[in-house]
């Protein structure tokens, strides 16, 4: 274990607050029924995604997949990728899994805990081509902004996990986080900027637009897309 994982920021504050409402019946039948064919169990032992997905291929790991929709939408349009969604709500959770069995999606793997411990205990090194982290709460309020999952420390737990030349794309719509994550990416080691002006990019086409998103631009609503790459 690194310096880096050892420090109290790995459980402790937690970057969320488990709300959830009533399930409805297909996302009760979603985490009954499907689960054992699509999710993942958290322990203490790595994940041999070879094996996981049958196969070797690109892997995209997305933190605080909401509903499930976006993520569904990526591993519809590119199955010669794998993707594994870490959402902690069930309703959210049971959602997704039912798209995936609609879809006939079979590159999406599902897991349910903190993703700072899935990190943790449960990535390989240097396995993953890219991590997502789309709309995270930004805890507005300053004195919770120690909440906030973008943190120096948690960059360098999620560096050590992306390959050379790796991604770690991140969005919101909240532009006092989208600052902060401005800020502690520009002092995190071992990461270059891909804004050819130093802050933000333009919405990729790798990002589904989502319907809470489309509606926050009917009403004038901003959004910062930020992507940086792991030196080699």
């Amino acid at each position: 274990m690194t310096d880096s994982e050892k420090k109290p920021f790995l459980r402790r504050i937690r970057s969320f607050v488990r709300r959830e409402g009533r399930l409805t019946r297909g996302q009760q039948r979603g985490l009954e029924k499907l689960w054992p064919l699509y999710g993942i169990e958290h322990d203490t032992g790595l994940l041999d995604l070879d094996e996981i997905f049958g196969r070797k291929a690109p892997r995209v790991l997305e933190i605080g997949f909401g509903n499930g929709a976006s993520l569904a939408e990526q591993a519809k349009q590119h199955p010669e990728i794998d993707f594994l969604g870490i959402e902690v709500h069930r309703p959210g959770v049971g959602n997704l899994l039912q798209v995936i069995e609609r879809e006939g999606l079979t590159n999406i793997r599902v897991m349910q805990e903190d993703a700072v411990e899935i990190l943790k205990d449960q990535i390989p090194l240097e396995s993953l081509d890219k991590l997502q982290l789309f709309f995270p709460d930004p805890w507005h309020k300053k004195k919770h902004h120690k909440r906030r999952i973008v943190q120096l420390e948690f960059v360098a737990v999620l560096r050590q996990r992306l390959k050379s030349n790796g991604f770690f794309h991140m969005a919101t719509d909240w532009q006092q986080y989208a600052e902060h994550m401005l800020e502690v990416m520009k002092a995190a080691e071992g990461f270059s900027n891909t804004s050819k002006d130093g802050d933000y990019v333009p919405r990729p086409e790798s990002r589904p637009l989502t319907k809470f998103e489309q509606r926050g631009h009917r009403l004038g609503h901003g959004v910062w897309d930020l992507i940086f790459k792991k030196n080699s």
